[in-house]
């Protein structure tokens, strides 16, 4: 009605449409300008027959739901060189069939990265008639065996290709694809525990292009090692959790690997300095060193990072680090952006800051969980480090809150997670001049209030995501100017804040661009506020409701009208009813569903309501239904590629958060 009325202003009533006159180029830029909401695209090409047709030639990229509708889809969409079938948790060999048939070499890349029940022969169609498919994404295809990697095998311009997870594919399926993929550039076989050095080292001999390779928890030794290190153009190696490299078989390293930029050896037990050493000697050209829970952090392992004069990020979480080795790292001759410390053991005040008066062009720091460390080291991180945008300190339970205020020292700021800790309004009235924050994560800090949040939301106007998880001082004040403050905002974790209202989801309904909320445990939340979060928050595709008792079906209807963009609800211990449930079904995107202790709903009501939402992948149910549903049912749901998590959890009712906190204290203690 509006276009139709817009059209005869134009003409005069004479009945030409001046869109039509519009060329396919401007339309196209008009599209590139749309945002990330796929029913802009929709609403746009409804506006007139030549926006409905050139929108299906301008659109690359396709991410189907249900692989029953691809037929007419392409039908439609013929220019599409980029298929996302992760959504689809069941696609046939037909569909594949369907797809080769319809792109042809206008296919470059296909996802199946979270799709079953394909096999070789959909593989093969893909492999023959795409001839020009330059990426496939197998990730947890956990059936595939030989046979079918063989078929892959015949796609010859593959350039890039992740198996992780494909367990039963061996050195058989792997050699396959090495003598027939041999333009591959990127390869990642995680986790397929049945390929070891035979099929690693026919990769490294027929590949010769490869500049990433994944080989993490593999069971290789070091025989496939040379071969690999030798290769001349790669950059990107991971070696995680390779126990079968030890530091003899880096020792035998005296060449190659001179291209690499980026190394993981991560969880390589059996790999101390002395291996590393060897690694170092012949590859320095590294940018990013990831050596997470290996060996300990000690003055000879630093000492060795003097040959990587290039090198910009260390990642040595979990590790256990010495004084001395913090203080080698420190005074290494390079210049360091990024430093991972995250739940490293051994890390003090007189290390860390040693290393960071050292290292003062450091863009990201983790020290999460590093609960040796005071004030003395923050401030010598704010005072030395003033150019950071990440800093992770979660749990560093010794800072004291005066501490949190030096934290407004670095302007540069972006990411800042202060997750259980000590800071107060104080603080964040600090923090808040770090105006460039686009994620503030506060989860268990007990000592804020509104007052600290009123200051964020005044000056920290670029924020998209905040988390308030168990703050028990704020309320409708705080997130109200938070969203009055933030309008860019995506994300929000009020979980927990149980003085938090249907005033805060009015307010934050206002924040168009939310696309999760999780605001469990908020027993004054009721179907109201709910009700206008799903009228504004068109992108809403996380909601996380649970123990939000006062909502019932009335919040459901509104939900099921008007947020078509949602993926993942949990519903449980709510008021939600079989009624509410079935009108869910409407949401087409709709796949994961956690349904615990609803006393409102009924054996016949849940089974209507899983059948009605065809596209759902994973479904959390407490275990009393199990034997309260057919059989045939559930058959029918995983066929269609649904996967049931069971729960035998009863009610428990919910502490207070400064108990809650205590107890988790003592486990973890």
């Amino acid at each position: 009605m509006k276009k139709q009325k817009l059209s005869q202003g134009l003409d005069g009533g004479l009945g030409v449409n001046y869109f039509d006159l519009l060329s396919e180029e401007i339309v196209f830029s008009i599209i590139d300008f749309l945002g990330p909401n796929p029913l802009d695209k929709k609403s746009f090409s409804l506006v007139c027959q030549s926006f409905y047709t050139i929108e299906a030639k301008h659109r690359r990229t396709l991410k189907p739901l249900r692989t029953e509708y691809l037929p007419k889809v392409l039908t439609r969409y013929a220019n599409v060189t980029h298929m996302d079938l992760s959504l689809c948790p069941r696609v046939t060999d037909r569909s594949l069939g369907v797809i080769a048939g319809a792109c042809g070499s206008t296919l470059h890349s296909i996802d199946l990265s979270r799709s079953k029940f394909f096999s070789g022969a959909g593989l093969l169609s893909l492999a023959v008639r795409c001839v020009n498919l330059v990426e496939l994404d197998l990730s947890n295809a956990t059936e595939l065996r030989d046979g079918a990697a063989a078929t892959v095998a015949e796609a010859k311009n593959l350039e890039r290709l992740w198996m992780g997870r494909c367990k039963m594919v061996t050195d058989m399926g792997v050699g396959c694809i090495a003598v027939g993929c041999r333009k591959l550039r990127l390869l990642s076989l995680k986790w397929c525990v049945g390929v070891g050095d035979l099929g690693v080292g026919l990769v490294a001999v027929k590949c010769k292009d490869i500049r990433t390779l994944d080989l993490s928890y593999l069971p290789i030794t070091d025989k496939c090692l040379p071969s690999i290190l030798n290769l001349q153009y790669l950059e990107d190696l991971v070696l995680e959790g390779c126990f079968g490299i030890d530091d003899n078989s880096l020792a035998v390293l005296k060449h190659g690997c001179k291209s690499l930029k980026k190394l993981d050896m991560s969880s390589c037990q059996n790999v101390t300095h002395v291996g590393l050493s060897s690694v170092f000697s012949c590859t320095r050209c590294l940018e990013q060193l990831t050596l997470a829970y290996g060996s300990s952090v000690t003055f000879d392992l630093a000492d060795s990072l003097n040959k990587l004069h290039m090198l910009q990020s260390i990642k040595l979480d979990g590790c256990s680090v010495t004084c001395a080795g913090l203080r080698a790292i420190g005074d290494w001759c390079g210049s360091l952006r990024e430093l991972s410390l995250s739940k490293c053991s051994g890390v003090t005040d007189e290390g860390l800051s040693y290393l960071v008066m050292k290292q003062k062009d450091l863009r990201k720091l983790d020290i999460t969980c590093c609960r040796k460390i005071t004030d003395v080291s923050i401030s010598h991180i704010t005072t030395s480090c003033t150019a950071l945008i990440s800093l992770k300190m979660e749990l560093c339970t010794l800072v004291p809150r005066e501490a949190f205020g030096l934290i407004g020292r670095c302007h540069s700021l972006e990411e800042l997670d202060l997750t259980d800790n000590e800071i107060d309004d104080e603080g964040l009235k600090s923090i808040s001049t770090c105006c460039k924050l686009s994620s503030l994560k506060l989860g268990l800090c007990l000592n804020i209030t509104d007052e600290g949040l009123a200051h964020v939301g005044m000056c920290c106007v670029a924020l998209k995501e905040m988390d308030l998880y168990r703050c028990a001082g704020i309320t409708d004040s705080g997130i109200l100017a938070i969203a009055h403050g933030c309008p860019g905002l995506e994300m929000i974790n009020v979980a927990y804040c149980k003085e938090v209202t249907d005033n805060s989801l009015l307010s934050l309904s206002k924040c168009s661009k939310l696309n999760t909320i999780e605001s469990r445990g908020c027993p004054h939340i009721t179907s109201l506020g709910l009700t206008a979060i799903a009228a504004r928050c068109k992108q809403l595709t996380k909601l996380d409701i649970k123990k939000c008792y006062k909502i019932d079906d009335a919040g459901m209807i509104p939900l099921a009208h008007s947020s078509q963009n949602l993926k993942q609800i949990n519903l449980s211990y709510s008021s939600v009813t079989d009624v509410g449930l079935l009108s869910l079904a409407s949401i087409s995107c709709l796949q994961s569903l956690t349904i615990l202790h609803l006393k409102g709903l009924s054996p016949s009501g849940l089974a209507a309501s899983l059948l009605a939402c065809g596209g759902l992948t994973k479904v959390k149910l407490h275990a009393s239904f199990k034997s309260l549903l057919p059989k045939p049912l559930f058959e029918h749901l995983e066929a269609r590629g649904c996967v049931f998590q069971w729960r035998d959890k009863e009610f428990q009712a919910e502490l207070d958060p400064k108990c809650w906190k205590l107890q988790l204290e003592d486990v973890l203690q």
